[in-house]
């Protein structure tokens, strides 16, 4: 095979588009490893169906690769809300049978829609209310209960055919930066890791997982290189916990990588990665081939053995094989998973149509711009309901007027003027519940709460069932 078909193997680029464009099907067929789709690509699953058509019909075992972690990370329901509820929730719930069966569903409509791999689910543990990119995507803080659920989304992914990707290998829940953005230093040892972080990952590489992706994060002790480009993460991923798959990078053109986005390609093929996440900032057919012709300009200097771009380019190769479609996606199977996932404190009932605070806050670059607040799904289900947009006490205490108040954040713990808000309505008298759709920090004062693990379309409706059945 030749060098620049075997460079263009190790490439999952994303791209514009909700078809594929004439450019990019003819480096399907000269060997592109395969694409990643997001957002942008999708308009509905008989849209991503033909799109994926599309792409097997020049080549047959393309990777098609998702970011379909369910809850507030989706991709097919980026335009409406997530169908299921994200890893929160489902460990919230704590029942690994309907783990795997949420994951068994979000994996049959993706084979229906020709997707080969899923990459999810996150394996990493919330170990601070101060993390800015995981929170709900993990299914907790505890190693072995994140552990199990783990495994079981992995073991439903799979079981319909879809390859499954646990992230951020060596675990992004210790941090306090959004890797998208900057490039976090961990503050673990080795010794940490193996007992901790680890300990989902181990679960993962157990059940079978065939991806794991590396996070752009330093450990210290292995230097100063993020462990997307270090052979020392990647040895213990291989030597350490055993894992035979293929290593997939997080996107290399996230500013933690920082630098050349062809130096990155190189020196994490190098370091032992296999395929080339590229997605987050689309390419076009001059970027492609300028990263095709670095990475065949390392290996005949000798920068990139030869051999280590054939077993890279072989392990990305594995994951493309389509799905056969099966009957296990069940559209239901969310709501009822949400509605377990949810967690009630104080003494919830509304003594009337009440008046919905949903305190927007921006949302990491993972999650992107998915509609999000309770709002409209309260004044459906209980007439009379008030949606207002306000950030003063004072103003929705008026607008009010004796009625009863829904406040709703998304980790208001992570947002002083949130939290504040929220502390002061608990302090004038209101009838107030407090809804909170992210990692549920302190009580804040409201005379009941709600925890919903997330901020899903179905957490949300949960939710606003919850409280509507007060009345």
């Amino acid at each position: 095979m030749s060098l620049h078909r075997l460079a263009s193997g190790v490439l999952l680029p994303g791209f514009h588009g909700t078809t594929a464009p004439d450019w990019l099907l003819e480096r399907v067929a000269d060997g592109l490893g395969g694409v990643v789709l997001f957002g942008r690509n999708v308009v509905d699953d008989a849209q991503v169906t033909a799109l994926s058509a599309q792409l097997r019909g020049v080549r047959a075992d393309v990777v098609i690769g998702i970011d379909e972690e369910g809850g507030d990370v989706t991709r097919l329901d980026a335009g409406g809300g997530s169908e299921v509820p994200g890893n929160h929730a489902l460990g919230a719930a704590d029942d690994l049978g309907l783990t795997r069966a949420v994951a068994a569903s979000i994996g049959a409509r993706l084979a229906a829609c020709g997707v080969s791999l899923n990459l999810a689910p996150s394996a990493d543990l919330v170990l601070t209310l101060d993390d800015p990119v995981i929170g709900v995507r993990s299914f907790g803080s505890d190693p072995a209960a994140a552990a199990g659920h783990v495994a079981a989304f992995v073991e439903g992914l799979q079981a319909v055919g879809v390859a499954a990707c646990a992230k951020h290998f060596p675990g992004h829940g210790a941090s306090t930066v959004d890797s998208h953005a900057a490039l976090p230093v961990l503050p673990r040892t080795t010794a940490e890791l193996a007992a901790v972080e680890f300990v989902p990952f181990r679960a993962a590489v157990a059940a079978g997982v065939r991806s794991i992706m590396t996070g752009h994060l330093v450990v210290p002790e292995w230097g100063d290189a993020p462990a997307t480009l270090n052979p020392r993460a990647v040895r213990v991923l291989r030597e350490e916990l055993g894992f035979t798959g293929a290593v997939i990078t997080d996107g290399l053109d996230m500013k933690a990588v920082g630098g050349d986005l062809a130096e990155g390609s190189v020196r994490s093929l190098a370091a032992g990665v296999d395929a080339l996440c590229l997605g987050g900032e689309p390419l076009d057919d001059d970027g492609l081939r300028w990263l095709v012709d670095s990475i065949v300009a390392a290996v005949e200097s000798g920068v990139l053995p030869v051999e280590r771009l054939e077993e890279a380019a072989r392990r990305t190769a594995a994951l493309g094989a389509p799905a056969a479609a099966v009957e296990a996606h069940d559209p239901d199977l969310g709501l009822v998973a949400a509605r377990r996932a949810l967690e009630v404190r104080g003494t919830l009932r509304l003594s009337g149509p009440p008046v919905v605070v949903d305190l927007a806050v921006e949302p990491s670059i993972a999650v992107g711009d998915v509609p999000w607040g309770l709002g409209p799904y309260l004044a459906e289900l209980v007439p009379g309901t008030s949606v207002v947009a306000s950030t003063s006490a004072d103003e929705i205490a008026a607008l009010a007027a004796g009625r009863p108040v829904v406040v709703v954040t998304r980790e208001a713990h992570r947002h002083a003027w949130a939290r504040e808000l929220v502390s002061t309505l608990g302090t004038i008298g209101l009838d107030l519940v407090h809804v909170e759709t992210g990692v549920p920090g302190p009580d804040l004062g409201a005379g009941a709460r709600v925890d919903t693990h997330g901020g899903a379309r179905v957490c949300l409706r949960a939710a606003a069932e919850r409280i509507a059945a007060t009345l």
